[in-house]
């Protein structure tokens, strides 16, 4: 049997799930299988799953997000209000410490690369979190302090909704892709200040405008968690060739997602997308952001993800067609997990003792 390559994923909405099916009165058990789940305990162990960006993400409704989503029903972009999301930001922190307290010996909450990579050697998930859209944060910054105080090390400026920060990238085709609006005065003080925190700015989500806003402010190197290439999926979602060679010039990474819609050229939302459309966006990647600029960033839970994948179980069908496709260990092991450390190296320093 083929050695496990292990994955450190850019972004999954398990935790999301998980308190969303708590709140509507459907609990689920992260540490047993459950065919709800695209990242149950057991079924990690048999992908590979070795850790990644945990997203916690508000969204504007309960009822759907997640399980039957509509992204042309209008009230799942209405705007929320900071207390709500701090809120809701502070259930989910809660429910990662919890879970790694419940499960000691699997789930370990990380920091820094070097949290990762013992987490790893110690064979526990690592899980670093991620805020995705900062609508939790109030314009002063003090919940960022606070929330930096209690492990965040990641943030995605919005969410494909407007808020006090920015404005979010649509989700449907666009060919000819709309650069939008920017960030606000306030996002730009956001993106100084995680600099000067160590908080990695994730660009997904955001619009070309926004993304090139983020460029002209950070000292660090540009990241988008789970994004892939508009030059084979024209989805508002994707980068351009131009943004990822900003990525590539500033030593930056872009993290492949599994959405079916932002991986087939027709951007529909169909299950039956093979796994090789997949290893056209990273041939793409690579030959733009060279092999250090390429990682996976599935959003799992949060997405439609192709048949063939299926959930985390799924993730040596991904490794097995990089193989097929001339990939050589090396690279596999820089997209599967070294790229997304070396990032969180560059990004988010240890501090001094």
């Amino acid at each position: 049997m083929t050695e496990l390559v292990p994955v450190f994923d850019g972004h999954n909405d398990t935790l999301l799930k998980l308190e969303i099916a708590a709140r509507l009165g459907r609990p689920l058990t992260f540490a047993q299988a459950n065919a709800t789940l695209d990242i149950d305990l057991p079924a990690a162990r048999k992908g590979g799953f070795a850790g990644g960006f945990f997203a916690m993400f508000t969204p504007s409704r309960l009822d759907r997000f997640g399980v039957d989503f509509d992204y042309d029903d209008p009230s799942n972009f209405d705007p929320i209000s900071q207390s709500e999301a701090l809120n809701f930001t502070l259930a989910m922190f809660a429910r990662m410490r919890r879970l790694e307290r419940e499960l000691p010996e699997d789930l370990a909450i990380c920091e820094h690369a070097a949290d990762v990579r013992s987490a790893i050697g110690r064979n526990r998930i690592a899980m670093i979190p991620h805020i995705e859209g900062a609508e939790c944060i109030d314009t002063e910054l003090n919940a960022l302090e606070v929330l930096h105080a209690a492990g965040l090390r990641s943030l995605g400026l919005v969410w494909s909704r407007d808020n006090a920060f920015g404005h979010g990238a649509p989700m449907e085709a666009q060919p000819q892709l709309d650069p939008g609006q920017g960030l606000t005065d306030a996002g730009f003080e956001l993106v100084r200040e995680c600099d000067r925190l160590g908080i990695l700015v994730d660009l997904s989500h955001l619009t070309e405008a926004g993304f090139w806003d983020v460029a002209s402010t950070t000292n660090k190197p540009l990241i988008a968690t789970h994004s892939n290439a508009h030059a084979v999926s024209p989805s508002g979602r994707n980068l351009t060739d131009r943004q990822l060679s900003a990525v590539a010039e500033s030593g930056g990474v872009v993290g492949l997602n599994f959405h079916v819609g932002f991986l087939r050229a027709d951007c529909k939302q169909c299950r039956d997308t093979p796994v090789a459309q997949m290893i056209r966006h990273l041939d793409h990647m690579i030959g733009i952001l060279g092999e250090n600029g390429v990682a996976l960033g599935s959003d799992f839970d949060g997405c439609l993800l192709p048949r063939e994948i299926g959930g985390v179980a799924g993730l040596p069908i991904l490794v097995a067609a990089m193989r097929d496709a001339g990939f050589g260990d090396a690279l596999i092991d820089k997209i599967c997990h070294e790229n997304w450390l070396s990032a969180l190296e560059k990004s988010v320093p240890i501090p001094a003792a």
